[in-house]
């Protein structure tokens, strides 16, 4: 595929479009995201930060599961219901602590199913699932799952921190592969030792604590780009990225690469005098990190491929869930 018709794709992928109606519910919720006054960052981050004092705070989020994928695989969405959570705090820097659930279940032969999955996720990444609530006669099968983690008030990674000239950063282990059923579902943890995959998470943490990010984001629905985009917009940034620098698993193409979701994968933006360090870092955790590209002031998403350049996401035309007009 040429990267005129791939710049295309990602445009049109339903990982990226689903995300535009973000924009309407933080916009009339606006007035009350900080009643309490002890937020500390915007509402565009992976995860809420709530001040406790001590230089510490809170981290808080939450997921819901895409139905379809209950409806294909429930013990699979259970599974990722943990994993999805869990790297939303990694990727602010925090440590996860706990979860609570809400279920809804239509079918019982699912419900065995979804909750043996929970279990599992638990286990391999070492979070307690501490409670929540049921729908034992629900009209839809349905999950969604709320975090906490904790961290430092001063080393949290934000989504917002991006500065121009920052180099752009994806750490993705390429130690994995498509789901059998989900092809873009890039799994990477499920058959993997649980001490890995728990210190990938605090490796995440570890470089955060000695401030080499300048803003993150676990790569999610939209992709690597998609998400990307997204710190672009909570950053007021644009970005020039070279695809053929992007870490991929070579059995992969292009197109299903770019809209996976990887079980561990995140992009940063880090001062070039730092990048080298952060690589080198994760390199002994299965994760191949790489420069990609590079911030900007314009606040555009350009993709480059061999001396060709495309505008991606134009945060006044096309952006993922924050238009600036």
């Amino acid at each position: 595929m040429d990267l005129k018709n791939l710049v295309k794709s990602i445009q049109s992928f339903e990982g990226v479009t689903r995300k535009s109606s973000i924009e309407n519910v933080t916009d009339i919720l606006s007035d009350v995201y900080n009643i309490s006054g002890n937020i500390v960052i915007d509402n565009d981050d992976d995860a809420s930060a709530i001040d406790i004092g001590n230089n510490q705070v809170i981290l808080f989020a939450a997921d819901g599961i895409w139905g379809q994928l209950i409806d294909v695989n429930p013990y699979w969405a259970g599974y990722c219901a943990v994993l999805v959570n869990v790297n939303d705090i990694a990727a602010m820097g925090g440590k996860p602590l706990a979860m609570v659930n809400i279920l809804s279940i239509k079918d019982e032969d699912c419900y065995d199913d979804v909750l043996n999955g929970i279990k599992d996720g638990c286990i391999k990444f070492n979070v307690p699932m501490v409670g929540g609530h049921l729908h034992p006669d629900g009209e839809v099968d349905s999950l969604g799952v709320a975090i906490i983690g904790i961290a430092q008030k001063d080393k949290i990674i934000k989504s917002s921190g991006a500065n121009v000239n920052d180099k752009v950063i994806v750490a993705i282990d390429l130690d994995g592969a498509p789901h059998k059923e989900f092809a873009l579902n890039w799994d990477t943890t499920y058959n993997k030792d649980p001490k890995l995959v728990q210190d990938q998470i605090t490796a995440i943490q570890n470089l955060a604590e000695k401030e080499l990010f300048t803003a993150g984001k676990d790569i999610s629905n939209p992709g690597i780009l998609g998400t990307l985009e997204m710190l672009l917009e909570s950053s007021k940034k644009g970005a020039i990225v070279e695809l053929n620098n992007i870490p991929k698993n070579p059995a992969i193409d292009w197109e299903q690469w770019l809209k996976s979701y990887p079980g561990s994968g995140f992009v940063f933006t880090a001062k070039e005098e730092n990048c080298d360090k952060i690589i080198s870092y994760l390199k002994d955790y299965s994760i191949k990190t790489a420069i990609v590209g590079e911030i900007i002031e314009d606040k555009k998403l350009y993709l480059e491929q061999n001396s060709e350049k495309i505008v991606l996401f134009d945060q006044k035309i096309n952006p993922v869930f924050k238009n600036i007009n």
